[in-house]
């Protein structure tokens, strides 16, 4: 939790949680291996031996092209001295054939390719764990993301300052904090440590008191103030209308309300909550751009989790699910196409190992680092797009080291068995044999070593590779849960191309998206301000006059 949660006589704790205030008298329910932590490390265990290891196509190529290529050498021999040539004469065009076709540049296309990948990664801050994961991550079609520490900063800071009738936001900034640094919650810092606090001249606070569940109370000046949630502020004194609209909103925005008050007077409202990271939003439009399906799984409270998809730009949202029910959400949309998983957490560790590709943010804890296939030291959200890229080039790169390495052999195995001698005169001197084979290994190596140009900061055309649709719509009550049944349901869907004028921008493109989600009959929208169009994917037939009214109705023009 990003906050900290109330609990209440009855409620379950779970150990290694932080008790913030107060005394907590607590029954030990299960111990040893029926805690928590040893099933999250059971989960963990049992994921890992379930995974199978990729078979390298280079190997199994190289088990049939072997054999395949003594049988070509032996025939050779024997078809020449069938056809009245000498024994030198056939041996030289077996052992050419031999020569030109040794199986290096097979040998050297996978390996070479995945060292320079995994090295251009390092130099980025990405680490993966083995070729296996490099090879996967490439492959992903689904990106399920974890939210506190992932998505967001996973620490509370100040957004909002919503001073009341007659009040200025330095003097409700200037009563909070004098009130809030005595205590030690996290929200309190939160208010304490923002940048506009270190101008201000805090009063003095005696009789300060934390009253659990409530808020904060201290004297100031022979005054009492009073800061906490909006029902023990408004029990103190008469809110205003306005400021319980405000609450509304800003809890609908997933934020933490903070309500203060001097003596009967309210002084406004501070709102409080774990913001998104800098890169989020630009990092999840980068990864619908590349045909990813983002989807936010979190046990988080439902309205928090909808509130920062909405802001980070993602369409679906699993929240209030605890590892194990994130493990299973997992393993439920592997069967709709290859799925990494990125978390930080304790709790992310048994969905990190039943994905195809676990995904670790370098900050995270140790048990995460150790589930997951690839770590991202910057813990930056962009480098999962980073990540991906350098995982589809180097894939890109093996299977044209597989295409040269097989090149050489389809034109070099004929002419040194003699194929084109009764033609074009043309034959192979085994030396020169020796020369062709070093060539194509070469190439190869050159080729694989191309990759270290590779810059994956830098999105290209050929990230458009299909894959999901890229917008979602909001959904409804409860349907953010996975369903017990694995049943799929076949959808027959299609897609519609929307000229729109007016877009400026990446807020822009949501307002157009999620303006188009509205209408009855979409499944999903998404718009590029850069090429002013709106894609629409349509469960029906949807007549033009709802989605331009949709799309008028948000600001904008359709053409």
């Amino acid at each position: 939790e990003s906050v900290p949660v109330d609990k209440l006589p009855g409620d379950r704790v779970s150990a290694a949680t932080i008790n913030q205030s107060g005394f907590l008298r607590c029954e030990a329910t299960a111990v040893g291996e029926d805690t928590a932590l040893s099933r999250v490390i059971q989960m963990v265990s049992d994921a890992s031996a379930s995974k199978a290891p990729i078979a390298k196509v280079a190997d199994r190529v190289s088990g049939v092209f072997v054999p395949v290529v003594l049988a070509i050498a032996f025939v050779t021999i024997a078809v020449w001295l069938i056809a009245g040539q000498g024994v030198g004469f056939a041996l030289a065009r077996g052992i050419s054939v031999l020569v030109i076709s040794c199986p290096c540049a097979l040998g050297l296309a996978t390996p070479v390719a995945i060292m320079v990948g995994n090295g251009v990664g390092a130099r980025h801050g990405i680490l993966f764990k083995n070729a296996t994961a490099i090879e996967n991550t490439g492959r992903v079609r689904i990106v399920a993301l974890d939210k506190t520490g992932t998505v967001t900063t996973g620490k509370p800071t100040l957004t909002d300052l919503i001073p009341a009738d007659g009040i200025t936001e330095e003097y409700l900034l200037t009563r909070a904090c004098a009130l809030e640094t005595y205590s030690e919650h996290p929200l309190a810092r939160a208010i304490v440590g923002d940048a506009r606090v270190s101008s201000l001249s805090l009063p003095q606070v005696s009789d300060f008191r934390a009253v659990p569940g409530k808020g904060l109370t201290g004297q100031s000046g022979g005054v009492p103030l009073y800061g906490g949630n909006r029902e023990w502020i408004a029990s103190l004194c008469k809110l205003p209308e306005s400021a319980e609209k405000s609450v509304a909103e800003l809890s609908d925005r997933g934020k933490t309300p903070l309500l203060f008050a001097e003596g009967d007077r309210f002084l406004g409202i501070i709102a409080v909550a774990d913001t998104i990271k800098a890169d989020s939003a630009d990092a999840v439009r980068e990864m619908r751009r590349m045909g990813l399906r983002v989807v936010m799984l979190t046990g988080d409270n439902e309205r928090t989790a909808r509130a920062i998809a909405a802001e980070a730009g993602i369409g679906e949202v699993i929240a209030g699910v605890l590892p194990d029910g994130k493990a299973e959400a997992i393993r439920r949309l592997s069967g709709e196409g290859k799925v990494a998983m990125v978390g930080d957490g304790i709790n992310d560790a048994p969905a990190l190992t039943a994905a195809d590709t676990g995904i670790a943010i370098g900050a995270g804890t140790d048990i995460a680092l150790d589930a997951a296939d690839v770590v991202l030291m910057n813990s930056r959200l962009s480098d999962v797009v980073t990540a991906i890229r350098i995982s589809r080039a180097t894939l890109r790169n093996i299977h044209e080291n597989l295409f040269w390495a097989f090149f050489y052999n389809v034109i070099g195995i004929p002419l040194a068995a003699g194929v084109w001698i009764r033609l074009f005169g043309w034959t192979l001197n085994p030396m020169f044999g020796a020369a062709a084979m070093s060539l194509s290994s070469f190439s190869v190596v050159t080729n694989a070593l191309r990759l270290n140009l590779l810059k994956p900061d830098r999105r290209t055309r050929r990230e458009t590779d299909g894959g999901a649709p890229t917008s979602f719509p909001p959904m409804p009550e409860g349907a953010d849960r996975i369903p017990e049944s694995n049943k799929t349901e076949e959808k027959n869907t299609m897609e519609k191309t929307l000229k729109v004028e007016g877009m400026m921008c990446g807020h822009c493109e949501k307002h157009v998206a999620d303006a188009l989600c509205k209408v009855p009959g979409v499944a999903g929208a998404t718009a590029d301000h850069e090429a002013g169009v709106a894609v629409v994917t349509l469960t029906r037939d949807v007549p033009e006059s709802e989605l331009r009214s949709a799309v008028e109705a948000a600001g904008y023009t359709v053409v």
